[in-house]
């Protein structure tokens, strides 16, 4: 069943469907379809949408379509534009490829940001010692590590969660102030992953050095971290 995702409440009476190809970045303040297939070039009555179509509407306006918290509705799979913009090339078809590739670094602009959001969070939840926002922080299962510096390898959510509760044990002196240095960002489909370098105060004057990489996987259009791995420069 084909969904389409209405974000305006105010539906117009007549939905015409032009002619697309997936994925689709709406143009209309006034709706967004998440998905449309390249066939449709019809108008359906509001009334028979629910016939033939699983229909979500959102209350809001067109201002909350536009920008990163408008298009987190949206579905959309960076390995699918890329095969459909490599067909675009390869038949000539110049002028789709052109918004294929616009789509694409769009989308890939928007991962960036969210990745890097998410990045941030996490050393934010970090200085805080905010162990149940950190619970929030993580993907679950067994396929998630972390490396805390000078420790081994724990694998799976919930020894890693009793690893950052002792971290934020009474011995810690918090709130802590990181700085990132030297971050870096690389992103495919639905992985990502950031290196930098952490300058942590843990008391006082004293800093610590520690070179991170935090890898992301994205999940239902939320990046969330599946491994955690520090380790300390000498001074």
């Amino acid at each position: 069943m084909l969904e389409l995702q209405f974000y305006n409440w105010r539906v117009p009476k007549t939905c015409r469907f032009p002619t697309l190809l997936m994925p689709f970045y709406a143009r209309s303040k006034r709706h967004i379809w998440r998905v449309a297939p390249p066939s449709l070039t019809f108008s359906v009555p509001r009334n028979k949408l629910h016939c033939q179509f699983h229909v979500r509407c959102f209350k809001g306006s067109g201002r909350d379509a536009e920008g990163p918290a408008g298009r987190e509705h949206l579905v959309f799979d960076e390995q699918s534009l890329e095969a459909e913009l490599k067909n675009a090339i390869d038949t000539e078809n110049y002028t789709q490829a052109a918004r294929l590739r616009d789509e694409l670094r769009l989308l890939q602009e928007d991962n960036r940001a969210r990745i890097l959001a998410a990045n941030v969070k996490f050393y934010k939840v970090f200085e805080k010692g905010d162990l149940n926002t950190m619970r929030m922080l993580w993907s679950k299962g067994d396929n998630v590590h972390c490396i805390h510096p000078g420790a081994g390898c724990i694998s799976g959510y919930d020894l890693i969660m009793e690893s950052w509760e002792l971290t934020f044990g009474p011995e810690l002196d918090l709130p802590l102030q990181i700085d990132l240095q030297n971050v870096e960002v690389f992103i495919k489909g639905n992985l990502g992953f950031i290196t930098c370098l952490e300058l942590v105060r843990t008391s006082g004057n004293n800093w610590g050095k520690q070179v991170a990489t935090n890898i992301f996987e994205k999940v239902d259009g939320n990046w969330y971290i599946c491994l955690h791995h520090a380790s300390h420069i000498a001074p």
